[in-house]
């Protein structure tokens, strides 16, 4: 769907009416975690939502909502009746069609199934009100949430992943977004205290409507959003702002935020400006730059990223950096499924990341990844995208290990695989997409953007990385056939049948005895893999993933005394010679090429034949004779008389 609707449309509208990373992980898995049953509601796939006039009655002292959701939606098929979800726990008081009651079915299936006067041609727009009460069944379970903060009474939702309809009548599943919402939220103007009630919501404030003791604040938010996306709260916030200035098209971040925290607040706030801005450079102009950016205070340990306005348990670094990022990855565009969940939280992860290696440095940024690796690496198994069994555990959907940690550093190895301009590239091409754009994606439909903005395949890459399990470990030997040359021979182990081999390029880090350093990448393929490098210093030690890019555990780095034991092994006989010279070697050693040179170093001969060598033709004198092996190179000099 696209972000703007017609202008025909819009008239009827409006005329009808963690701290740390942990704590970001603990409040997006809270929500209806009681609900582990959920499977996909098909019987919701047959129209095209358009619209919601939501308004809300409450009052944060007291559990319990009145509500009236009125939905315009275009029928994507025939259409006798139309569903949608909302918990038991409410009373449906009635549903009007153009102020005709019509009949409905409230099931113990949590469906609202609403018989419609005539059948709805398909492509037809109409429109439906529900109206509804009741205490919310999911209340202290996390989609609709009554408590206090200073003893001051608060009512805050989060829906994700199945929460929405334990507090308002929805379309749940990742299979629309609404185009277009007006959010009404009526309260009490007071607490017993005396303290002035504000109400937060998506989109912009457009007024306070003042009615004797009440007041109701109208939002409104004029982008595609998902229903758990969709979010109020309510208590005696103090608000402030901060102003970015975006090239000239400059927009405000509202900060909500209890009385009692509002001096740390506007401590910690300002540096979502930067977070902002540097989004903004690597990435596209804040999505939603039209409308607001906005923090408002709930009562977890953690944050949810609500569209334009992220509700916050803190205002540390870190759950700032994350819930942000989400409004390009997975506001803008939103995770296709459930499966998929890593598209958004693998992403906003790592966007946190980013921060982390832009403001505080490389060093910073190499303990985050080494951080992150330490987490994913404590269990061998589980994929990056879920299973379909996975889906009905919310606590698998929001794993910290795998849609979390694991996302970020597939993220990240996926950027060092193809380097930071294609890396980069490709993530403004997938964010531009009109095909994603304020819609849905796949983990496959990423795949393919990546791929077409760099042309290089990836099918292997996500194999194993998002769709197999589990992580390579890495046997490094290395060995000094020369002066000038240092050897490295790879091989990997697999903690997870899944995956057969990791190919992935990793980097070295060669240290010299007079302190220097020298980076090398090697591109490994196959397992005991050579690799040649020259090198200007004299080697005291070789590091393996020195800046922690790859997820990997258990490496271990050996001087191999291999090409030694050879090198005593492998003779020239006889020396001095006249006329030819055969070699002696192991059984199990195989010699690649031969080569000649004499005393000043030219190349003299290559030798076909790896047993005998012709030196007939040799004019007499010491030589240098180049062994070329599997298991690295010799050299033997060789007396012609």
């Amino acid at each position: 769907m696209k972000r703007i609707l017609t202008v025909v449309i819009l008239l009827v509208f409006f005329n009808v009416h963690a701290q740390g990373f942990d704590a970001i992980v603990e409040a997006e898995t809270k929500s209806a975690r009681q609900k582990v049953n959920f499977v996909k509601n098909v019987n919701t796939e047959n129209y095209d939502l358009k619209y919601h006039r939501l308004f809300f009655e409450i009052d944060p002292s007291v559990s319990f909502i009145d509500g009236e959701v009125t939905s315009y939606y275009v029928a994507k098929e025939d259409l006798s009746q139309v569903i949608f979800e909302l918990d038991r726990s409410f009373t449906v008081i009635k549903v009007l069609q153009r102020n005709v009651n019509l009949s409905f079915n409230h099931n113990t299936d949590n469906e609202v199934v609403i018989t419609l006067p005539q059948t709805q041609n398909t492509g037809v727009l109409d429109s439906l009100t529900i109206t509804y009460s009741g205490n919310p069944k999911h209340s202290g379970l996390d989609s609709f949430e009554q408590n206090t903060h200073n003893g001051a009474p608060i009512i805050w939702t989060l829906s994700e992943p199945y929460g929405a309809m334990g507090w308002w009548p929805c379309k749940q599943d990742l299979n629309d977004k609404i185009d277009s919402l007006d959010v009404f939220v009526k309260t009490p103007r007071f607490n017993t205290n005396n303290q002035e009630y504000f109400s937060v919501s998506n989109g912009v404030e457009q007024s306070q409507l003042i009615e004797e003791t009440n007041k109701t604040t109208h939002f409104k938010h004029r982008y595609p959003i998902p229903a758990y996306l969709i979010a109020i709260a309510a208590t005696n916030y103090e608000t402030y702002t901060h102003s970015v200035d975006n090239n000239g098209n400059s927009f405000d971040i509202v900060n909500y935020v209890y009385p009692e925290d509002l001096v740390q607040a506007q401590t910690d706030t300002p540096i979502t400006v930067d977070i902002m801005n540097l989004f903004t450079d690597l990435f596209e102009e804040y999505p939603f730059a039209s409308e607001k950016y906005g923090h408002a205070q709930f009562g977890w340990n953690g944050g949810m990223e609500h569209t334009t306005v992220s509700f916050m348990g803190s205002f540390n670094r870190n759950l700032i950096a994350h819930e942000l990022a989400h409004q390009w990855f997975g506001n803008k565009i939103t995770c296709g499924s459930w499966k998929d969940i890593w598209l958004n939280e693998g992403f906003a992860t790592y966007l946190s990341a980013l921060v982390v290696e832009n403001l505080d440095g490389n060093e910073a940024f190499t303990n985050w990844k080494a951080s992150r690796n330490n987490t994913i690496t404590s269990a061998t198994t589980g994929t990056v995208y879920l299973r379909d069994s996975d889906t009905t555990s919310v606590g698998r959907i929001f794993s910290s290990r795998l849609s979390y940690s694991k996302g970020s550093m597939v993220l990240h190895m996926l950027r060092k695989k193809l380097g930071d301009d294609e890396f980069f590239n490709g993530m403004k091409q997938y964010l531009s997409d009109a095909n994603f754009a304020f819609s849905y994606a796949k983990t496959e439909d990423f795949k393919l953007k990546m791929e077409a903005s760099s042309g290089v395949s990836l099918t292997d890459f996500f194999d194993d990385w998002i769709y197999n399990e589990g992580y390579p470990s890495y046997q490094i030997e290395w060995s000094l056939p020369s002066s000038q040359v240092i050897q490295f021979k790879l091989n990997q182990q697999q903690s997870h049948p899944s995956v057969s081999f990791f190919e992935l390029p990793v980097k070295v880090r060669i240290h010299g005895t007079g302190g220097e350093t020298q980076d090398e990448l090697l591109n490994h393929t196959f397992d005991g893999e050579l690799f040649d490098r020259n090198v200007t210093f004299n080697v005291a030690s070789v590091e393996f993933d020195p800046d922690a890019d790859l997820i990997s555990k258990n490496n271990n780095v050996v001087l191999s005394n291999r090409i030694d034991r050879i090198d005593l092994e492998l003779k020239l006989i006889p020396n001095p010679a006249t006329t030819s010279v055969r070699i002696i070697k192991p059984n199990d050693v195989i010699i690649t090429q031969v080569s000649l040179y004499n005393i000043t170093g030219q190349l003299v001969s290559i030798y076909e034949n790896q047993d005998y060598i012709n030196i007939s033709h040799l004019s007499s004198g010491l030589h240098f004779v180049k062994l070329e092996t599997g298991s690295g190179t010799i050299y033997k000099s060789l007396l012609k008389q």
